[in-house]
């Protein structure tokens, strides 16, 4: 099941958008806010959001933390910092496969950006999540928390990756053979295979180079058009003035 997303005290509408941006990348759309600082809806969300408006719009305004994960049975505190709670601790990656496999709703909760979850929120919660950190750096925006929660929630989904450019298919081996005859027709009045003890050896490597990056059937025209072109006689050559 998909967990929620549980923003408590959010200070910045902008940093609201980037949360539900960084949630429907990974296929995430329950946002519940916990008495947003500038209330609610905040007119700086939806350009931060850069098209994520379907979070924003679903999204749920509640005034306390056990009212926002009153439905789930797993709430999961996220915080850099140690609490005076005693808690299951555990990486992002290990909370995300326990997300996948136990019955009920789960919630990832996530403290406003200046200070993180208070001690009775993370009281609330049955685990801390903690993603391993810079110990003399550990400050990550509330936009890229929520990003490293939801990546590792999706990493088990069946997600499709983004289109990639059309790949052409390998030229076929006649065609190579093409211009490798090419190459070496060209090569052969200037010298290139001399000594002649060295030719096979020569020839060889020129096979294997040209061989080796499995070059498409465009890939294979423009290189014999480029042999072509320098195949021609210049002006000079042919003695033109």
């Amino acid at each position: 099941m998909h967990p929620v997303i549980v923003l408590v005290r959010p200070q910045l509408g902008e940093n609201i958008g980037k949360a539900a941006r960084a949630m429907l990348n990974f296929g995430l759309t329950e946002l519940r806010l916990v008495t947003p600082r500038d209330g609610w809806p905040n007119p700086g969300a939806g350009p931060a959001a850069s098209g994520a408006d379907i979070v924003l719009e679903r999204a749920q305004v509640f005034a306390t933390l056990a009212e926002a994960v009153a439905d789930c049975a797993h709430v999961y505190a996220t915080t850099v910092r140690r609490r005076d709670v005693t808690k299951p601790v555990l990486t992002p990656e290990a909370a995300a496969r326990e997300v996948h496999v136990q019955p009920g709703r789960s919630a990832f909760v996530f403290g406003p950006e200046r200070s993180g979850l208070e001690t009775d929120d993370v009281a609330l919660a049955r685990a801390i999540v903690t993603v391993p950190i810079n110990p003399e750096f550990g400050s990550l925006n509330l936009a890229q928390a929520v990003i490293l929660l939801a990546y590792e929630w999706s990493k088990q989904m069946d997600l499709a990756q983004p289109p990639g450019d059309d790949l052409l298919p390998p030229a076929p081996q006649v065609e190579l053979e093409g211009m490798i005859a090419q190459f070496e027709a060209l090569l052969e009045p200037r010298g290139y295979f001399f000594p002649h003890s060295r030719a096979v050896a020569t020839r060889r490597t020129l096979r294997t180079m040209l061989t080796k990056p499995g070059w498409n059937h465009l890939e294979v025209r423009t290189m014999r058009g480029v042999l072509s072109t320098l195949a021609r006689k210049t002006d000079a050559e042919r003695g033109d003035a």
